[in-house]
């Protein structure tokens, strides 16, 4: 009897030990939960929820959601689908604490490596890159690399109606500005080496450069799209940030950001020109005005790409842009904008370029 007590004692005793232990580390987790939260920059109350989220997604590991992509993905997909039933995501507060969640999750996604490990010499810029070139007492010109080898790199040679057929290229300091896609702007200077002929274009052969100074690191992350939309030039002085409710030019939003997006639209465009655009997420309406920041012109099929700068957004229009572009919203189509409009006739606007109705708002008093 005395040996049944005993393992009954000793069998409780390893099973409160065990018990205590779990609780002391669990207590010891959320506490390092707590802190994590509190570093990355959220209140209180955030962290406590989620704590809950982690819980209501099944993490394994709770930390995890700080660090881990897709962990947090998980979390805010939780989010998301339970504000949405209980009607609360349209509150300030839930629009507040999901920009918070958005932001963090774009910091994780901004410090993976394709990021930040950038190019220094100019042998890894790829062909067909758009440039800028920059020739001093002479202007800046649009080029494109043709072909790039190890000894020399061929551009498209610059043109200008302000430049002499006859003028020569050879042995000119030139500096280059580019953009490089998921990464940053770069600018080296070099020289022309020789004018030639590089696959059926006129060309200017320069030397390379192991130097590239790296300028304005992405501060945004951008999705590949193909979303009818409609782009609409000021009738005054400034474009208002209402919805339209007559049909614009009809556009394609070819990516899109928090910061802006890339669309591409019939005639030719110049950069700083003021532009909104309008479109619909599922079934959210997006307004978003702006200024073009680059133009590119596809003489091909009489279209322009044109890089927009997007005005601040509103918390909820962003959050929403950044749900799409994190993949974090419900699988619908997009809702095609021009039902929107009531059924406008379309066939004027499909008709309409930017040029032509630039230079018919030029003529408004």
């Amino acid at each position: 009897m005395i040996y049944i007590l005993l393992i009954i004692v000793a069998v409780l005793g390893i099973l409160w030990f065990v018990l205590s232990r779990s609780k002391s580390e669990k207590q010891s987790s959320w506490l390092q939960f707590f802190a994590r939260g509190k570093d990355a920059g959220f209140s209180f109350k955030e962290i406590e929820l989620l704590r809950k989220l982690a819980a209501k997604s099944n993490l394994e590991d709770p930390m995890s959601l700080f660090w881990s992509q897709k962990q947090l993905d998980r979390c805010i997909s939780v989010y998301l689908r339970n504000v949405r039933l209980s009607g609360e995501d349209r509150n300030q507060s839930t629009q507040d604490f999901l920009a918070k969640l958005y932001d963090y999750r774009k910091k994780i996604e901004l410090n993976k490596p394709r990021y930040k490990k950038g190019i220094t010499s100019s042998r890894f810029i790829e062909e067909g890159q758009p440039l800028r070139i920059l020739a001093e007492n002479l202007g800046v010109y649009r080029s494109r690399v043709i072909k790039n080898t190890e000894k020399y790199m061929t551009i498209a040679r610059p043109a200008s109606p302000n430049l002499p057929t006859s003028f020569s290229w050879n042995g000119l300091k030139i500096a280059v500005y580019f953009w490089r896609r998921d990464d940053a702007g770069y600018v080296f200077d070099t020289y022309v080496l020789d004018e030639v002929y590089s696959r059926g274009t006129q060309s200017l052969q320069i030397s390379h450069s192991d130097s590239l100074f790296r300028t304005q690191k992405r501060k945004s992350v951008r999705v590949k799209t193909h979303i009818a939309a409609y782009l609409y030039l000021p009738q005054g002085n400034e474009l208002s940030d209402g919805a339209e409710t007559k049909p614009g030019l009809k556009c394609i939003v070819e990516d899109l950001s928090d910061s802006g997006c890339a669309v591409t639209v019939g005639g030719r465009a110049v950069p700083g020109l003021r532009v909104k655009i309008q479109f619909a997420l599922d079934d959210t309406p997006i307004t978003m005005t702006g200024t073009v920041r680059s133009s590119e012109f596809n003489e091909e099929s009489g279209r322009s790409l044109l890089h927009i700068q997007a005005d601040p957004l509103p918390m909820a229009v962003r959050n929403r842009i950044l749900g799409e572009v994190f993949g974090l919203q419900t699988d619908q189509d997009y809702l095609v904008p021009f039902e929107l409009l009531d059924g406008e006739d379309e066939s004027a606007a499909h008709a309409e370029s930017v040029q032509s109705v630039g230079d018919s708002n030029d003529k408004e008093p």
